[in-house]
C-alpha cells in the first residue's frame, strides 16, 4: 500500500485527501497547509496527521507519494517550492495543474524527477473519463487516420480577477493537453484575446495552431460563460473519420468516413460518471495504479512533461497577443 500525503488544503487538496483516503492501494498518511486552521481542519475530517511545514513533513513520514495541491497566483505559483521538496526528498509527485505558472521554474521541476528517476504526474484530469479514452482508442486504431484538425472549445463561468492571463494559464491547461492527447506536440500558434464587458484581465480567448505532424487546430476558451451550459467540445478530423466529445463524459461519436453508420458512447445513467469529482478519482487512481504496478516514469500518463509541454503552448499564445504575431513554441 502506498503511503501518500497532501500537501495543500484548499477545496482540490481537500478533494485529493477523499479520494487518497478511499483509495485501496493508497494510505493517506498526513495533510499539509501553511494556513494551520486549514490543515487541522482537514487533518481532523479526514483522519490524518497534519503538518504546516513541506520539510518537516517529507522528514518526519517519508512518504512515497505527494500530491501537490497548493495554488497561488494563476493557481500554479505555489506549486514550485512542495514539488521540489518532495522530489528531493524521493518522493514521486502528482501536482494540479498549471505544472507552474513560470516555464523556467516547470522546466526544473520537470528536470529533477528525471534526474531523480521519480514519476512525475500532473492533474489532466480530463484526458482520463472513459469517452476521452474510447475516443483517443479509435485514434490508435487508426480509424481516424491521418489527423487533419482539432477543434477544442473550454468555458465556464469564472469572476474572480486575477493577473491579466488568468485564464489562459488556470483554465487552458485542461483543453491543450486534450489537443495534444489526440494530435501531438504543437509547434505554432496566433492567438487573439479580449475582456469581456466588466472584466479587466483577458477572459475570452481564441487559439490558431499548426501540430508537428502537419495537423492544424483551433482553441476558444472563455471564463464568461454560465456553467449552466455545455462546458467542453472536442472534435477531431483524419482522412477515415472523424470524432467528437461532447461534455468529457457525457458522449463520444464516432464519424466513419464514407459511411452513413455513427458509433456513439454515451454516459450510463446507472454506473457511470456522476459529476465532475468523478474525474478526479479517475485521475488520482490512475496515478497510484502505475506507481503500484512499478510503472517506469516516462510512462506516467499525463506526466509533468505534458504539463510542461501544455504550459509552453499557453505561453506562445499569451506571446501572440502581446505582439499580434505567430509563435513558435520553444
Amino acid at each position: 500500500m502506498l503511503r501518500v500525503a497532501v500537501i495543500g488544503c484548499g477545496p482540490i487538496g481537500n478533494r485529493h485527501a477523499d479520494i487518497y483516503k478511499d483509495d485501496p492501494t493508497s494510505e493517506l498518511v498526513a495533510v499539509c497547509d501553511i494556513i494551520k486552521e486549514r490543515a487541522d481542519k482537514t487533518s481532523k475530517r479526514v483522519g490524518a496527521p497534519a503538518f504546516y511545514d513541506c520539510q518537516k513533513l517529507l522528514d518526519t513520514l517519508k512518504p512515497e507519494v505527494v500530491s501537490v495541491a497548493t495554488g497561488g497566483v494563476e493557481y500554479g505559483s505555489d506549486h514550485y517550492e512542495p514539488t521540489m521538496q518532495a522530489l528531493e526528498a524521493g518522493c514521486h509527485v502528482l501536482g494540479e495543474k498549471p505544472i507552474c505558472n513560470e516555464i523556467a521554474k516547470a522546466e526544473e521541476m520537470v528536470a529533477l524527477a528525471k534526474k531523480k528517476g521519480l514519476c512525475y504526474g500532473i492533474d489532466m484530469n480530463h484526458r482520463f473519463t472513459p469517452a476521452y479514452r474510447l475516443a483517443r482508442q479509435w485514434v490508435d486504431e487508426g480509424r481516424i487516420g491521418h489527423p487533419l484538425f482539432v477543434n477544442m472549445a473550454m468555458w465556464i463561468k469564472n469572476p474572480a480577477e486575477s493577473s491579466p492571463w488568468y485564464m489562459f494559464k488556470a483554465l487552458n491547461p485542461h483543453s491543450v493537453d486534450i489537443m495534444r492527447y489526440f494530435a501531438g506536440d504543437i509547434e505554432a500558434v496566433q492567438a487573439f484575446a479580449m475582456k469581456a464587458p466588466g472584466r479587466t484581465i483577458w477572459t475570452t480567448m481564441q487559439m490558431n495552431c499548426r501540430f508537428k505532424n502537419g495537423a492544424v487546430g483551433h482553441l476558444s476558451a472563455s471564463y464568461d460563460i454560465e456553467r449552466g451550459h455545455p462546458m467542453e467540445r472536442c472534435e477531431m478530423a483524419g482522412l477515415k473519420g472523424r470524432l467528437v466529445v461532447d461534455d468529457m463524459w457525457r458522449e463520444a461519436t464516432l464519424y466513419p468516413a464514407g459511411n452513413p453508420r455513427k458509433e456513439v458512447y454515451t454516459n450510463p445513467l446507472f454506473g457511470g460518471y456522476r459529476d465532475f469529482v468523478d474525474t478526479f478519482i479517475a485521475r488520482l487512481r490512475a496515478f497510484t495504479k502505475q506507481i503500484d504496478g512499478g510503472a517506469k516514469p516516462e510512462e506516467i500518463d499525463g506526466s509533468g512533461e505534458d504539463g510542461l509541454a501544455a504550459q509552453k503552448v499557453l505561453q506562445a499564445a499569451i506571446e501572440s497577443v502581446q505582439g499580434e504575431k505567430v509563435v513558435y513554441v520553444k
